[in-house]
């Protein structure tokens, strides 16, 4: 077949045609099949009240007598709930909420929200935080009082750290009567996370519930957005709904997000427009597409480089991406959204340069745990929400900008653009490097999935780094659901449930959502293998299997190194062999379609057609993919 000028990379084959697949797929060495449907499930046969009461303990009643609850106050709290919009509803049943339970799936017939079965609470939020990242809004978490709280709580710090909204509810014994109740009760529940959550509240009545549900709706969506938390008390939720009395639930109304001070905003302008080398670095700074496109249009306004790294705010492949080259210097930044400025603000400042930051986290306290960094001197700090803030500056930008000014921004960005084209030629030149080697290279595994999905819409929901960054450096990522980035606070478990939580939100617009996993990371919480099975969540997993924690493999030689002791025992407590871990029989456990280990590159595209198939169709697959260390 006749490669493409504009993808092929001739026999090394970097983004071939998919021609080759279709010869391919007869050979299949080593590749396990997806494990046979199961039968059909027996049907489970209901307790007895004995039983029942064993374990819930004996029914309400009345002088002795049982009576039934038709309307519980966890109806009312359903009804509060469905104003706010919510889709989905993630959570590892516990008996501290069972009656908001009931009402959810039989009262508020299980939509809006819809129940999500996650085997394990951290699965919950963090599912939570990659649905977010797409659909710009929170999935809803019900969570068991302290021990599910804890679980989750490293999600929850994740959500925190990367300024993501998730809306949680706990339940709490607030009378707890001894047993295990007792355990999985707190005087302040709220307490387990309160450093990482945006705002937490205890209800003590119905009408307090309604207030507090809406309200944390509210914080958790106005930037900077994050994690909220309401904790209900058990009793409160099953008690009989007074009749006559006047609930009613509060009206939302959502918080125009700040914009900065208009002075400010015109003296940034003049310190831009009058640089010779204006730059632009961002984190967070695109809530939506429409942040991408602002930054944008100011980045082309001013013919100005933007650089966010692993964030998506700007488009990979536009000229103006990057840092400008090596020896750009820049002498005005403008950061937006930027968490920590300190070494930045210290670099600028050596040189001579001046920094601009805007940032809604200046309008928040802090906390005791991620925003404790040190002080950076920054010429000009605008508090206010960055996307909000951008069509005022690109409008003074563009009254400031003269002609002269004009001519200098053209002859700027054609510089940029011909060091922009020189890293990209050099990043593809990089991807042919072991394009045949086995293990697979990071590069030719990016590349080849990319050949299959690019004509797709498409969003890659996991974090790159640990693919070597490469789909930043050869997708062509444009838009805001293309790529939703890093975990917030760098911990592991992350990956899988946030792919499943993407997957979730882009599964309506028909978008075909991958996800390169790590192996270290997937076995934090591979449980939720098994929700994207049963609520039938199209999502790609590639394994990027080292076998091995190697980012510790590389600490430990390094030591080793420092400490003149030899390389000979750096795989003690580093590595995951003997035996490998077989993740095709982990899916199939949990009724996933998989293949694997693949570990000849020329098995690799085949493979990838596959799984690709049956994520098209619906459902989810499974690659295990034995790649090289880094």
């Amino acid at each position: 077949m006749k490669k493409s000028k504009k993808d092929a990379m001739n026999r090394r084959g970097f983004l071939k045609g998919a021609a080759a697949g279709a010869a391919a797929l007869a050979a299949t060495p080593q590749l396990a099949k997806a494990a046979p449907a199961a039968p059909p499930r027996p049907r489970v046969p209901l307790p007895s009240q004995a039983q029942l009461e064993a374990e819930a303990g004996p029914p309400p009643s009345v002088q002795g007598e049982s009576r039934f609850i038709e309307h519980p106050n966890s109806d009312f709290m359903v009804d509060v709930i469905k104003t706010l919009n919510i889709e989905y509803l993630g959570s590892n049943a516990g008996s501290s909420f069972e009656s908001l339970h009931e009402s959810l799936i039989n009262y508020g017939n299980n939509q809006m929200p819809e129940f999500l079965t996650n085997l394990h609470e951290e699965s919950s939020v963090a599912m939570a935080h990659g649905y977010a990242k797409i659909e710009g809004k929170p999935m809803m978490v019900l969570l068991h009082g302290t021990v599910g709280l804890l679980h989750a709580s490293m999600a929850i710090y994740q959500a925190y750290a990367d300024r993501v909204p998730v809306y949680m509810i706990v339940g709490n014994h607030l009378e707890p009567r001894g047993g295990v109740n007792g355990y999985h009760s707190a005087q302040d529940m709220g307490a387990l996370v309160r450093d990482f959550v945006k705002w937490d509240d205890e209800a003590l009545s119905l009408s307090r519930f309604a207030s507090s549900a809406v309200r944390a709706y509210k914080v958790a969506m106005t930037p900077p957005m994050g994690p909220v938390l309401i904790s209900l008390d058990h009793d409160l939720q099953g008690r009989p709904l007074e009749s006559g009395f006047n609930l009613a639930v509060p009206k939302l109304t959502m918080a125009a997000p700040p914009q900065g001070d208009s002075n400010a905003v015109r003296e940034a302008a003049r310190m831009l427009v009058d640089a010779e080398r204006p730059a632009i670095v961002y984190e967070r700074s695109a809530r939506t597409q429409n942040g991408i496109d602002l930054l944008v249009e100011l980045a082309e306004a001013l013919q100005a480089p933007a650089d966010g790294n692993d964030f998506m705010g700007f488009p990979k492949r536009h000229p103006l991406y990057g840092a400008g080259g090596p020896d750009y210097g820049a002498d005005v930044t403008l950061a937006l959204e930027v968490n920590d400025l300190f070494n930045a603000s210290q670099a600028q400042s050596a040189r001579g340069g001046r920094m601009i930051s805007i940032s809604s986290v200046d309008l928040s306290h802090g906390s005791n745990i991620r925003d404790f960094g040190r002080y950076a001197e920054v010429d000009l700090a605008i508090a206010a929400d960055a996307e909000a803030t951008l069509p005022a500056l690109i409008e003074e930008v563009r009254r400031l900008t003269t002609s002269n000014r004009r001519t200098a921004f053209e002859t700027r960005g054609t510089s940029l653009t011909a060091a922009h084209e020189e890293v990209r030629a050099r990043d593809l030149e990089r991807a042919r490097h072991g394009w045949d080697a086995s293990p697979i290279s990071r590069a030719r595994l990016a590349a080849e999935v990319w050949d299959q999905v690019k004509n797709d819409d498409w969003s890659l929901a996991s974090p790159q780094r640990f693919l070597g960054s490469w789909p930043g450096r050869l997708w062509n990522m444009e838009k805001k659901h293309h790529y939703i980035g890093e975990q917030g606070a760098g911990g592991m478990g992350y990956g899988l449930p946030a792919a499943v939580g993407a997957a979730l939100a882009n599964r309506k617009y028909g978008r075909l959502t991958v996800n390169f996993n790590g192996d270290g990371d997937l076995n934090y919480a591979p449980g939720v293998l098994w929700t994207a099975v049963h609520h039938q969540i199209p999502l790609l997993t590639c394994v990027l299997n080292n076998r091995a924690y190697h980012a510790e493999v590389m600490f430990i030689q390094r030591n080793a190194g420092l400490h003149k002791r030899g390389e000979d025992n750096v795989h003690i407590g580093t590595t995951l062999d003997k035996p490998n871990i077989d993740y095709v029989q982990m899916a199939g456990a949990y009724g996933m379609y998989a293949e694997g280990p693949i570990e000849n590159p020329n098995d690799l595209r085949p493979a990838v057609q596959r799984a690709l198939a049956r994520v098209r169709a619906g459902e989810p697959a499974l690659l295990d993919v034995v790649t090289q260390p880094r």
